[in-house]
């Protein structure tokens, strides 16, 4: 967003024009000529209409949402789901300031980075729209603010930071020492401004890449809807866990010294045969458990699994699952022949694991179409590649 847009998103007949026209399309509110300022009147629509089911309190309150910072920001839930609260809290990369938003609700004073002078007064207008009190928007970047703050002696009781991962040509980078600011390189001045550290990273990001990096770090995978969102990093000399947190449907966390115990005895079991006939209920473990590797961990005693990527299954009806229990119809042998016979031109829903090839691929081996007329589950376990028709 330049300047000119900010200043044009102040005025007030087009606050009014936003207010007049949020439920329309926002293309005919750009090509409308009786509506002031068109082309930035319906860029706004646009981002107010998606966000509010993504970021109801910014809809509320008609804030002004840039679109490459709307894009990048945390969702509503998933910044409530971060469990950091305190006394003070340094955000080092603001951005549309969503955490921030929510951090002031759990601490007295929120400082919070953004080095790009038009968005870092786009977050002071929004929070005063929104009547955020405790949230000091500060411009300048991560790196000269610490350096400074460390210079005077201040303190904080936690360090966030949600670093940007597009590089200054545009390209997607996942690995930490890429992103902007690097995190990893200012650790050494961050921690002596604070014992606690809370990073934000990409859905792609490797659980065993943050371990790697920080040593006594813990890990949280954050799903929403069965889609992974963030990867959260914490370093604050609590003993090293690892959890997945999906929200609506519950968590799982584990010490990671009793995640290794847990690990080497199943190492130690003997694999168990697959007892197709006797098992009625399917499981579908949320992503969070997956991206997290604790599968196995959480149907421990609840289902039968044979990898991190695997389903469940289950002879009776497990209770507790952060995931989905589906009741079986029928399991048998994957033949192509046997499924052209049964689903070929019929609406078909395909849930995959550990099977060798997507779903779109199998619909056209298949024949079969998209929908939700049948749903089965295609999976492979010790070698052999089974059908779960569901019912």
């Amino acid at each position: 967003m330049t300047r000119d847009e900010l200043e044009i998103l102040l005025l007030p007949e087009v606050r009014m024009a936003i207010e007049e026209n949020i439920g329309r399309d926002p293309l005919q509110v750009a090509l409308d000529r009786h509506v002031p300022h068109a082309r930035v009147v319906a860029s706004q629509v646009k981002y107010l209409q998606r966000a509010k089911s993504k970021l109801p309190r910014l809809y509320a309150s008609r804030a002004i949402l840039p679109d490459r910072a709307f894009e990048q920001s945390s969702s509503d839930e998933c910044a409530a789901a971060k469990p950091l609260g305190g006394g003070t809290l340094l955000d080092l990369t603001c951005g549309l300031g969503v955490d921030s938003m929510h951090f002031a609700e759990r601490f007295e004073r929120v400082v919070a980075l953004e080095r790009d002078e038009v968005l870092a007064d786009v977050v002071r207008e929004n929070m005063r729209r929104m009547g955020v009190e405790n949230v000091e928007v500060v411009t300048a970047s991560a790196e000269e603010y610490v350096t400074q703050a460390v210079e005077r002696g201040e303190r904080f009781d936690w360090v966030y930071a949600d670093p940007d991962r597009r590089t200054s040509e545009g390209r997607r980078v996942v690995r930490l020492e890429e992103c902007s600011p690097n995190v990893v390189a200012l650790m050494p001045l961050i921690g002596r401004l604070t014992g606690r550290v809370a990073l934000k990273n990409s859905p792609l990001f490797d659980v065993d890449e943050a371990f790697r990096l920080f040593e006594g770090c813990s890990v949280e995978v954050i799903s929403l809807g069965d889609e992974c969102k963030e990867v959260m990093i914490y370093i604050d000399g609590r003993e090293p866990m690892l959890a997945a947190e999906a929200i609506s449907r519950g968590r799982v966390e584990v010490k990671l010294s009793e995640l290794e115990r847990f690990t080497a005895e199943q190492s130690e079991l003997v694999a168990r045969d697959f007892a197709s006939e006797e098992y009625r209920y399917l499981v579908v473990p949320d992503v969070a458990l997956q991206k997290a590797r604790l599968v196995r961990y959480a149907l421990s005693g609840k289902a039968d699994v044979w990898s991190n990527n695997s389903f469940g299954f289950a002879s009776e009806h497990p209770e507790g699952v952060v995931g989905r229990v589906m009741p079986i119809k029928e399991i048998y042998p994957y033949d192509m022949k046997q499924l052209k016979r049964r689903f070929k031109g019929e609406g078909v829903d395909i849930l995959l694991r550990d099977f060798p090839v997507g779903v779109d691929e199998a619909r056209r081996k298949a024949g079969m179409k998209s929908g939700s007329k049948h749903r089965i589950a295609l999976t492979r376990i010790e070698g052999k590649a089974y059908v779960i028709e569901l019912e």
